[in-house]
């Protein structure tokens, strides 16, 4: 199919209106047939559930064009199920996990003019998101539900690309303890609109925040998990019961341990490690991986060992292997990779 006429290399992290995007409503205890529609605006009461209790949660996935000419997508019945996980703790239906990957696969086939084509540097990142549709006055769920689901070109999330970031540890906290930082909550993103606006302000790229009880552990970004890699080359990943569990991440440590027989641990991190790591980098679906080149603690400056040119050269293997994996050049695991057109 021939491509849209667009500067593919030019593209930032941003929104382009596509052909065509999925809808299906609930109602009545039950999910209609779904369908695909030109229509790309949402039409729902003043009193919609989702505008007076933020009754929504979303994912994010892409889709690639391989080396071998192929449109695929990664990974998406984890997504479908991550977003079963938030609408059950959102008291939302879930959609069945055949009926996400069919919504993926007919979104991506009926765009696929808008995929950009291989070494361009751009992908196609899916937007599935459900949200309470019905009117709601009284502190209770909908009865009533949208699932849509879009796609859009995009470029690298961060302007320039995978180079080093600078990032700055927060006062203040994305998640409550024991609240909803493990799912994909549109409230959990709201909550730190307004600290990455201060961070940008004040010259840093992102907010790295500690754990929300004692303030003392790393947790996350505000919109990515955390890699960190330590000077004898091992892979070492937060762990909380408030990090969201990133299908990247996962992705990525099953590569350093099966592709590059990496030693990988999973555990608390203390903010009194970081300056004894070598490498740092956050992770997710929109940057697969970002380098940090420094971290800022309150003035005080951890300067990575791994500097503000490039990465590191564990998580350059690791990024450049998983990667490979999604474009093709490199044999994916066993059901990672869904073919769509």
């Amino acid at each position: 199919m021939e491509k849209q006429n667009l500067d593919w290399g030019s593209l930032g992290f941003g929104y382009v209106k596509t052909d065509k995007r999925y809808v299906t409503n609930f109602k009545d205890g039950a999910w209609d047939n779904g369908v695909l529609t030109d229509d790309a605006t949402v039409q729902i009461t003043e009193c919609a559930g989702v505008l007076q209790y933020a009754q929504t949660c979303f994912e994010g996935l892409k889709a690639y064009t391989t080396e071998q000419g192929k449109i695929v997508t990664f990974r998406p019945d984890l997504n479908a199920e991550r977003m079963a996980t938030s609408c059950e703790r959102l008291e939302m239906p879930v959609l069945p996990k055949e009926r996400f990957i069919d919504a993926v696969r007919q979104v991506v086939k009926a765009n696929a003019s808008w995929v950009p084509p291989y070494g361009s540097g751009a992908t196609f990142y899916l937007r599935p998101y459900m949200f309470g549709s019905s009117a709601v006055i009284g502190v209770k769920p909908a009865q009533e539900y949208q699932f849509r689901l879009f796609g859009t070109p995009v470029g690298p999330y961060f302007k320039g690309g995978a180079h080093p970031i600078t990032v700055r540890i927060s006062d203040r906290d994305r998640a409550a303890p024991h609240g909803t930082g493990d799912i994909k909550a549109g409230l959990n993103y709201a909550m730190s609109l307004y600290n990455i606006v201060d961070a940008h302000k004040n010259g840093f790229d992102e907010n790295m925040y500690l754990d929300p009880q004692t303030h003392t552990y790393i947790e996350e970004t505000g919109g990515a998990n955390i890699l960190f890699v330590t000077k004898d080359n091992k892979l070492v990943t937060p762990k909380s019961n408030s990090i969201l569990p990133s299908i990247t991440r996962r992705s990525l440590v099953d590569v350093a341990k099966k592709y590059l027989g990496l030693e990988v641990e999973e555990r608390k991190i203390h903010k009194d490690e970081l300056a004894d790591f070598a490498e740092c980098g956050l992770c997710g679906t929109a940057a697969v991986i970002s380098p940090i080149g420094k971290i800022v603690d309150h003035g005080k400056e951890i300067c990575l060992p791994s500097g503000m040119n490039d990465f590191g050269p564990v998580l350059k293997k690791v990024y450049d292997t998983l990667t490979g994996i999604q474009m093709g050049r490199i044999e994916a695991p066993e059901g990672w990779i869904m073919e769509i057109c």
